[in-house]
């Protein structure tokens, strides 16, 4: 079943939810095999290395460092890869109460990672958008 595109019906239907633990963005010179242990949550390949999403612990425990606490708010509605406007109405409504959001778009939803200390004013300002509180940008 193919995600929903309409801007609108995204912005109505998503369900926004603050997921449990706190997660760390670092990046490793690593090999995927050796850092499979440790579950990340997410990965990407870049020119300067191996970038993890990995939870606070699991990185601690395995002495990564990292540079910033995030929390993950996960939007509960299935949004197409291809709809237009949906992150950009949400960062742009997080940006403009100063809050920065690292956006991970996964096959079936889109997640947000906001800094730790900023997650339940995030997840404020993403039910009022839900609900057509306020305008979108």
């Amino acid at each position: 079943m193919p995600g929903e595109t309409n801007l609108g019906v995204l912005l109505r239907s998503m369900r926004p939810v603050l997921r449990e633990g706190e997660f760390v963005f670092l990046t490793t010179r690593r090999s995927l095999l050796e850092v499979a242990p440790l579950e990340p949550l997410g990965l990407f390949h870049e020119e300067e290395g191996l970038t993890l999403i990995l939870s606070r612990e699991k990185a601690e425990a395995a002495g990564l460092p990292y540079t910033a606490v995030f929390r993950m708010v996960t939007l509960s509605v299935h949004s197409s890869l291809e709809a237009v406007g949906f992150l950009a109405a949400i960062t742009n409504r997080l940006a403009a109460r100063g809050i920065s959001v690292n956006p991970v778009s996964a096959y079936f939803h889109d997640h947000l990672f906001v800094p730790s200390a900023r997650a339940e004013e995030s997840l404020a300002l993403l039910l009022e958008l839900a609900r057509g509180d306020a305008s979108p940008g």
